[in-house]
């Protein structure tokens, strides 16, 4: 019999350290009012001692009691992040130990398209019927490469995780998927060390990352439309990385999808790379405006350039 991958279980975690907008015209020569406009961000979480793994345990936590599982019933973890608390061994392995689970673990690393990369490649595993739950998490301590002097990328990131359980099931969740990148693009976005034992903060080309990242997301969503043979009158919710509210409209007015049917959390998230999918995801579903049964348009970018999207049933 095929097996499906579907969701069923969100969680998310914020750390509880606050900056507000109003705290950085303290320090950079910005303002509340450039900041949202330009970006649709009025506060972002960073971390105060969190790690990464600290995070992604508190998300995955969550995760697995609303899917109703053990850690124990987990066959595989996936941890999508730019941020690793050591350069080795894998976050995803000291996750595995602390949330008592007896699987195999990894990380994965596409920037802010990091969990659609990880929830992309825990399907292939359930559909081809290696494993049966798949625990997917997006964790990130982004201010922790942010230089906080740069207006430039100050005043978009911040921390947080999110995660998924995506289990096999006989009707389908996930009912396509697709991911691309292109390193022609590596100089607009991307920490700016030559070694990997060298501080480097992020460096970014704000202009041509818009325009690559509304150009990229808008195809894979009209593809992913296309491909499943729907209109976007027939989504209920596209959940997008929360990176820029002008990247969002553009790309929903470009395919014809209402903001009001948009999932936003980046005014109190941020920009939280990995995370922000999962966070938008869970806040969604706990909420109440995601359904059983709605069909939800996932998609990200991120740098490299690396992109995908996703179409669900939840």
């Amino acid at each position: 019999m095929k097996r499906f991958a579907r969701i069923t279980g969100t969680g998310s975690y914020l750390p509880p350290k606050i900056i507000t907008n109003s705290e950085l015209e303290k320090t950079l020569d910005t303002s509340d009012e450039w900041i949202t406009g330009r970006t649709g961000i009025k506060e972002r979480r960073v971390v105060d001692g969190e790690s990464t793994c600290d995070l992604a345990l508190e998300a995955s936590k969550r995760t697995l009691e609303m899917a109703e599982i053990r850690a124990s019933e987990i066959d595989l973890i996936i941890l999508a992040t730019t941020t690793p608390d050591k350069i080795f061994p894998a976050t995803a392995t000291m996750l595995q130990s602390r949330i008592g689970a007896n699987c195999p673990a990894f990380d994965l690393q596409a920037v802010c398209a990091g969990f659609i990369f990880a929830l992309t490649t825990a399907q292939q595993y359930i559909e081809n019927g290696v494993y049966k739950n798949v625990l997917v998490v997006g964790s990130e301590t982004f201010s922790r490469i942010i230089d906080w002097n740069d207006r430039s990328t100050a005043i978009l990131f911040g921390d947080g995780a999110g995660a998924v359980v995506l289990s096999s099931d006989n009707t389908a969740g996930i009912k396509y998927s697709k991911i691309s990148s292109d390193g022609s693009y590596l100089s607009s976005l991307h920490v700016n060390n030559n070694y990997i034992n060298e501080i480097g903060y992020v460096e970014m080309s704000g202009n041509e990352v818009y325009k690559i990242a509304v150009k990229q997301l808008s195809n894979i969503a009209e593809e992913i439309l296309r491909e499943s043979n729907l209109t976007a009158s027939e989504i209920s919710w596209m959940v997008p990385h929360q990176a820029n509210i002008r990247i969002i409209t553009a790309i929903a007015k470009r395919i014809g999808l209402p903001m009001s049917k948009v999932i936003l959390t980046l005014e109190t998230h941020g920009n939280t790379s990995a995370a922000s999918i999962p966070l938008a995801l869970d806040v969604a579903v706990r909420d109440g405006r995601i359904k059983k049964g709605d069909k939800l348009l996932l998609e990200g970018i991120g740098a490299g350039f690396s992109w995908g999207g996703l179409l669900v049933e939840y």
